[in-house]
Order: C-alpha cells, then sequence, then structure tokens
C-alpha cells in the first residue's frame, strides 16, 4: 500500500511542476494576443485615411489572432487537463486512506427488484461502489453499475486478464480519465447519437463547389480594388450579396451551429479517448476485441471523429463577430462549413454509436483495473469446477479498514448449507456481505479480499432488507413473503448462492420457527446452495436431519464486565446471546 501511495505522490510532484510552466505559457500568450490587437488598432489609426491599408491591416490581424486563439485554446486545455490528473491522484490517495463518503453513491442503481443490489451494499452511502467508482463520463459509470449487478458468470478468466492488463497500465488509465473529465457533460452522449441517427441535411447540393467559386470571385473583386480598378462602393457591394446568400439559410445554420456547439466538447473529448485506445499497448484479447470495435477502414476513428470536431470549430468561429460577418460576405463560409458536417454525418452516423460504446466500456474497466492495482495483496480467483463452490482463506470485506480486519476460512461445498448463529453484533450480517460481495467481486473479474480463493462461478441471490411498501398498501410480512417467492421461482431455472438475513421476521415467533425451517428444507431438496444468518436456534435442528445443513456461529463472551466480540466463524452453534447483557449494561432494565 505505501508503495502505491508514493507512485500517486510522485505523479502529483511531477503534474504540479508541469503545471507551473503551463500557466507561464498562458501568461504569455496572453500578451501575446494583446499585442497583436494594439498593433492592429495602432495601424488603423496612423492609417486612417488610407483605406487599403487599414482593411489590409485588419484582414492580417483576423488571421494571426485566430491563430493566437488556437494556440491559447491548447494551453488552456492542458492547463485543465494537468488539473484534473493532480486531482486523480489526490482522490486515489484519499481513498487509500478510506476517505470517500464524497463520492458518487449510486443510489439510483438499487433495484429492489434485483437479485442483491438493495441488500449487500453495491450502491448507496459507504457503498463498494463508492470506494469502486472511478468513471470520467455518465455512460461509463452506468456500464460500470450493469457490470456489478448483472450476474453474468461468463467468461470470469477473460475479464480477469483484462482487468490485470488495465492495472499495470497506470499512464494509460489516468491520461484517458483525465481527457473523460473534459467532456461537458450538459449533453449527453445518448442524446448526441439520437441526433446524428435522425439529422436532416438541408445544404443544397450545389454548395459542394458554388462557395469555392464565390470565394475565387471575391479574391479576385478584392485584388482589383486594391489595384484601384473598382471602388470601394462596389467592393461593398459584393459583400452585401455573399452576406444575403449566407442570410437565406442563416436559420437553420444557426440551429445546426447552436447543437453541435453544445455537443462540441464531447466530440473533442471522444477523438482524443478513441486514440487513446487504438493506441493503448493492450495483451488481453477482451480489451484488443474493442480495439478492432473501432477500427474504420480507410482512417483510424480517432482520426475520423477528430476530422468532425475540426469541422465544428470551424463552424463555432461564425461566433467571432469579425470572423463570422467577412468570411460569409466574402466566401460563405457558414454554408461550406454546414456542407461539411453534413457530409460527415452521412458517412459515419452508424459508427459513432459503436465507439461512443466503446469508450465507455473502457472508462468502466478502468475503475476495475484501478481496484487491481490499489490492492494488489488482494487475489484473483482461481476458477475451477470441482466439489467445492468455494475455498477460501483470510476472507474480509474490502470496505473494512485493514487494520481493523479480522479474517476468517471458509469451505463451501456445491450442496450445502449454512446456518449462522450468534450474538447481536457478533458478526453475522458482516459474514454474510463478505461472502457476497467476494461472490459479486469474483463474477466481475475482480480479485477478492483473501489470501487464497477457489471459486466455482455461481450466481448470487440475496433476502437481507426487505422494505415494505405503505404506498402499495402492502405489509412488511407480505413483501418479505414476495421476495422469498421470488428467490424460489429464480432457483427452479438456474443455480444460485442464496443468501438470508434472518427471514420471516414479520411473524411471531412459533410461525417463524416452522416457516423457516420449511424453507431452508425446501431450499436444500432444491439442491441449492448458501447461508443463512438467524437468532433462532430452533432452525440449526434442521441439520440433523439434513446432512448439507451445516451449523456455524459467532461468539461474544464478557470479559471483565466488557462484551467482547472476535468475529471468527467457528462450527457449531451459538450459545451465548448478548441482548439481556446490554439491555442491563445501558440500563435499560434492571
Amino acid at each position: 500500500m505505501s508503495q502505491t501511495k508514493t507512485i500517486y505522490q510522485t505523479k502529483i510532484q511531477e503534474f504540479k511542476s508541469e503545471l507551473k510552466q503551463v500557466k507561464q505559457q498562458l501568461f504569455l500568450s496572453s500578451m501575446l494576443r494583446l499585442l497583436v490587437f494594439l498593433l492592429v488598432a495602432f495601424s488603423v489609426y496612423q492609417f486612417w485615411s488610407s483605406t487599403r491599408i487599414v482593411i489590409g491591416a485588419v484582414l492580417a490581424g483576423i488571421v494571426l489572432f485566430i491563430i493566437l486563439v488556437t494556440r491559447h485554446s491548447n494551453i488552456q486545455y492542458k492547463k485543465a487537463k494537468l488539473k484534473a490528473l493532480i486531482d486523480l491522484n489526490q482522490t486515489e490517495l484519499k481513498i487509500l486512506d478510506r476517505e470517500f463518503a464524497d463520492r458518487p453513491t449510486g443510489e439510483v442503481y438499487k433495484d429492489s427488484l434485483h437479485e442483491f443490489s438493495q441488500d449487500i451494499d453495491i450502491f448507496g452511502k459507504h457503498s463498494f461502489f463508492q470506494y469502486l467508482n472511478r468513471t470520467s463520463l455518465q455512460e461509463g459509470e452506468t456500464n460500470l453499475a450493469k457490470m456489478l449487478t448483472a450476474n453474468d458468470i461468463k467468461h470470469i478468466e477473460i475479464k480477469q486478464k483484462a482487468i490485470q492488463d488495465l492495472a499495470e497500465l497506470v499512464d494509460f488509465r489516468q491520461q484517458f480519465s483525465a481527457d473523460a473529465k473534459l467532456v461537458d457533460t450538459d449533453t449527453k452522449a445518448s442524446s448526441i447519437i439520437d441526433w446524428i441517427t435522425n439529422y436532416n441535411s438541408f445544404v443544397p447540393k450545389m454548395m459542394a463547389w458554388f462557395p469555392i467559386v464565390f470565394s475565387l470571385l471575391s479574391v479576385s473583386v478584392i485584388s482589383i480594388y486594391f489595384l484601384n480598378y473598382i471602388s470601394g462602393a462596389q467592393l461593398l457591394l459584393w459583400f452585401v450579396i455573399g452576406l444575403v446568400i449566407s442570410g437565406i439559410y442563416l436559420k437553420k445554420v444557426n440551429v445546426l451551429s447552436g447543437y453541435v456547439s453544445k455537443a462540441q466538447s464531447t466530440f473533442q473529448q471522444y477523438f482524443k479517448l478513441l486514440n487513446a485506445i487504438e493506441n493503448a499497448n493492450f495483451s488481453s484479447d477482451l480489451l484488443k476485441t474493442y480495439q478492432e470495435k473501432i477500427k474504420t477502414e480507410n482512417a483510424t476513428a480517432s482520426q475520423t471523429l477528430k476530422q468532425f470536431s475540426k469541422h465544428i470549430d470551424a463552424l463555432d468561429q461564425r461566433n467571432n463577430f469579425l470572423v463570422g460577418v467577412f468570411l460569409n460576405g466574402f466566401m460563405l463560409r457558414d454554408l461550406t462549413q454546414s456542407l461539411k458536417i453534413e457530409k460527415w454525418i452521412a458517412l459515419h452516423a452508424d459508427q459513432v454509436k459503436n465507439w461512443f460504446e466503446v469508450i465507455a466500456q473502457i472508462d468502466a474497466l478502468n475503475s476495475l483495473g484501478n481496484f487491481a492495482f490499489n490492492h494488489k495483496n488482494y487475489v484473483f480467483p482461481e476458477i475451477q469446477d470441482g466439489n467445492f463452490l468455494t475455498k477460501t482463506r483470510g476472507a474480509v470485506h474490502p470496505l473494512i479498514d485493514p487494520k481493523d480486519a479480522v479474517t476468517n476460512d471458509f469451505d463451501i461445498k456445491n450442496d450445502e448449507f449454512f446456518i449462522i448463529t450468534g450474538a447481536n453484533m457478533a458478526g453475522k450480517s458482516t459474514f454474510l456481505r463478505t461472502v457476497s460481495i467476494q461472490i459479486v467481486m469474483a463474477n466481475v473479474g475482480l480479485p477478492v479480499c483473501a489470501k487464497s480463493c477457489e471459486y466455482n462461478p455461481i450466481k448470487l441471490i440475496t433476502s437481507m432488507r426487505t422494505v415494505d411498501s405503505l404506498a402499495d398498501e402492502a405489509s412488511y410480512f407480505f413483501a418479505e413473503l414476495t421476495r422469498l417467492k421470488y428467490i424460489v421461482d429464480k432457483i427452479q431455472d438456474e443455480r444460485y448462492f442464496i443468501v438470508l438475513d434472518e427471514i420471516l421476521k414479520g411473524t411471531n415467533s412459533t410461525d417463524k420457527a416452522i416457516g423457516s425451517q420449511k424453507f431452508v428444507e425446501r431450499l436444500v431438496k432444491s439442491k441449492s446452495v448458501g447461508i443463512i444468518a438467524t437468532h433462532d436456534l430452533s432452525l440449526c435442528e434442521v441439520a440433523e436431519s439434513m446432512p448439507q445443513v451445516k451449523n456455524y456461529y459467532f461468539d461474544a463472551e464478557i470479559l471483565n464486565d466488557e462484551l467482547h466480540f472476535d468475529y471468527a466463524l467457528k462450527h457449531g452453534i451459538c450459545q451465548n446471546m448478548n441482548a439481556s447483557f446490554l439491555l442491563k449494561k445501558m440500563d435499560i432494565v434492571e
């Protein structure tokens, strides 16, 4: 862990040093632009009586100013990216110190009808999602949430190799994430895809050649004017003709310009992201597959998207009064740039969705690679198909601070069902969540928090936090029954690892004991595998008639008149409960 922190600290210092140099470049660039402006203004003032010199100075100033603005924008981008890189590394240091409460919670991805997303702190405050998520794009975050909830047990070893690959590509991950963070989030990628897919052209086909002819004529007219063959009034008339032609399409050009300007940040950053993916030195088959998906016949995807970004930039310059007026009057520039945009859309609209999907997927996978890099002491489960569902040594929940962690070993066979008893706060629920999150992490391809782990892939289903719905007039007990029915229906068709925490809480003790026993018997007969935590010791009797059921417990002891927990999983049935002790200790009862 200390070595990982050192890497992040070193990067912060390097980026801060670069940032200092870039700030100096920005200052010089600003001064240079000011100097050009003052020189043009001085030329206009000094040679006001000579129209030709004034026009020449203004035109030269416009060209030079555009070049300097572009250069300044590039330097500003470097500054913004360096700040993003510094922030990325500072975030890693904070999260390594377990400071992640301010991160996005992913609460929106909770689903009470999902197999487990409601129950095991995948999403919400102080959740695994908060700890794991490093996505920079909304679409990447959505993909990451889908990965965690997919319950997909296919191709785990392929996913592991991709994560191991990304874990070592620190610079790629950070550069990719920094570029992605600079995407303007006001315009969603999905809305851009919809707009491009359904775009209707408006520029006449003749505009493929007419602006070129008009521009050449404009150069001739301007040259003739400077040679004193025509008057300024005649030059102005030609200029007005150009503005009138451009004005015919002004409303539609404004609509196009308004939309692409909003989406420009996305295109500007996405071609950088595509370029990063194209040039990355991936070794895993999965990541190479993504590289193949963005390949095109004539040019790379990044070059193609960069071309579109340049077309948008060129059209966007119409918002500069001097550029917009003069170049439209003499070159019909709006129509030329609008046609370029429309031609690009006609050629590449179908590819954009695919490119954007690959970017979002890599953004999500970067979080997994980052997690593996930060936890080099974790182990990638060894995938096998033997008699054991899992053989795990030294397991602990990843959200528990290592200095406070108590590890446990557990072996679960493919047909076994564990009944866990124990005192309040002894560790039952934490153990259930430890096993559950380990299954989720293993299925995603992540390393798990353990010293060793053999794993036979299985889907997860839980019932731990049943929520009643007053709006639907459903009682807690009915909501719990509905959840149990959901589990029973699911296991008819597929194999699941079932995790239950104190079922049938919404009924009386006798009814609960009978119902719980019958439900466990039903699960065991269906050859299900899983764990149930309970305070009801009578449920442990099921093990007497069913050898597949194993009893385990977490103990509590009173030492020196204080309650003590060792959080160690033990074989057998718990005999020490702590409710009465706590009631007395807190002076609630005598």
